[in-house]
């Protein structure tokens, strides 16, 4: 007869939370142990987790870092846990969430259910048109720097279950072993990005240190929040100026630092406002919201504040595509080439070809050249450019949908446009 287990956790949320975690995929921990292998032993696997976590023994192992360039140069570092720890981590996501979601507000996008970033990014423009200035905050370091007693005050408010609390406490907590092998001591500030539990903490931080406090103070600045990406809309600048000091103040007090470089006051310029602004841009999930040449009905031209894929991310999906296909050699097939760039040029488009698609035209002209200088290698007899372009062409027409930006490039009235 098996012993009585201090908590109550179910072994079939243990084996949905590892369904989750092979959905996610991602990279080995410390442990250098894949998904895959996992699996290979996955009942005896899962029940070890169940069994330690239920007994209240298990000790999240240390988290791997994974360094990750930033666009401005500078790097983000990733924490990366094991296998079996992200399974442990989702187990109580499973239980947690949705005693935290119903309080989460609605201009919360980030890692929630049923809500993404282009939803953020549409109710932005929206409100860019009716407010004339906002605040584009920056918090500087914030999942690095998140308070660890802080955040167990706003957990505990959801759930006083005793499990939840223990293992949270503990990941919070739980060492990073560097790049350099070495592992450091228990953290005492933050939760590390790369975690399956890190983005549920980091919302139900923010909702506590930001959303709630905007509610009860400012419900007249509309502000839309992915994870700790944050615009303010507000109606004059005068406005913008005083609410800006006040949300550092209100930071300060949950110890979170507004970065002061990147923070800024941007004015919504377009042809109906004729005021100006130190800032009249700000980028925001990978769009850049600035004043833009647009068409009315009539055929007009006017300014319209919007946005558009930003110059990193195409500088970002340039460098993608161009490392897949450097990969590729030449005795590959044209169909294989298609098959390696079609995920990642789907989900680009998919993203960023929802607000003024007409900005990707470099980038899908960019994926096209990429391939006939793939052809250019495989194909000795095509090294001049005219023929590849006929050989390519011919190609199109009698496979039109073998490449992503291909239908895309279709859709949006190609017509031979050179590359």
């Amino acid at each position: 007869m098996e012993k009585a287990k201090s908590y109550n956790i179910s072994k079939d949320v243990v084996a949905e939370a590892f369904k989750r975690v092979k959905a996610n995929k991602g990279a080995p921990g410390v442990d250098g142990e894949t998904i895959e292998e996992f699996e290979r032993n996955l009942e005896d696997n899962l029940y070890k987790i169940w069994n330690r976590m239920s007994s209240g023994s298990y000790l999240p192992p240390p988290v791997k870092t994974e360094e990750i360039p930033k666009a401005d140069g500078k790097i983000r570092k990733l924490g990366i846990p094991t296998v079996a720890d992200r399974v442990a981590q989702m187990v109580v996501k499973i239980y947690l969430e949705p005693l935290i979601e119903p309080y989460f507000n609605q201009d919360s996008y980030g890692y929630r259910p049923g809500k993404s970033g282009l939803d953020a990014v549409g109710v932005a423009r929206a409100r860019c048109w009716k407010y004339d200035w906002v605040i584009d905050l920056d918090i500087k370091g914030f999942f690095d720097n998140i308070d660890h007693e802080l955040m167990m005050c706003a957990v505990k408010k959801h759930t006083q279950e005793p499990w939840i609390l223990l293992y949270i406490q503990r990941w919070l907590q739980a060492p990073i072993q560097e790049k350099d092998g070495n592992i450091s001591s228990k953290r005492t500030l933050g939760t590390p990005q790369g975690g399956v539990i890190s983005p549920l903490l980091a919302n139900l931080f923010l909702h506590y240190a930001f959303d709630e406090w905007m509610k009860q103070n400012f419900s007249q600045n509309p502000f839309e929040r992915y994870a700790d990406d944050i615009i303010v809309h507000c109606k004059t600048e005068e406005e913008a100026i005083k609410l800006k000091e006040q949300i550092k103040e209100r930071l300060l007090k949950c110890k979170l630092e507004l970065h002061p470089e990147k923070t800024k006051i941007v004015y919504c310029k377009d042809s109906n406002r004729k005021g100006s602004g130190q800032n009249e841009n700000f980028d925001f999930l990978g769009y850049t919201f600035r004043p833009r040449s647009s068409r009315n009905r009539s055929g007009k031209l006017f300014t319209n504040f919007s946005p558009a894929i930003s110059d990193k991310a195409k500088k970002k999906i340039r460098d993608e595509m161009k490392e897949k296909l450097k990969k590729v050699k030449p005795n590959r097939s044209l169909i294989e080439v298609a098959q390696i760039t079609n995920p990642a040029a789907l989900g680009w488009i998919n993203y960023y070809g929802k607000f003024n698609a007409s900005e990707l035209w470099p980038v899908v002209m960019y994926i096209e050249s990429m391939v006939m200088k793939w052809v250019k290698k495989k194909y000795k007899k095509l090294q001049g450019w005219k023929e590849r372009i006929k050989w390519m062409l011919n190609i199109r027409e009698r496979q039109p949908d073998l490449f992503r930006h291909w239908q895309w490039m279709q859709r949006n009235d190609w017509n031979g446009r050179a590359v």
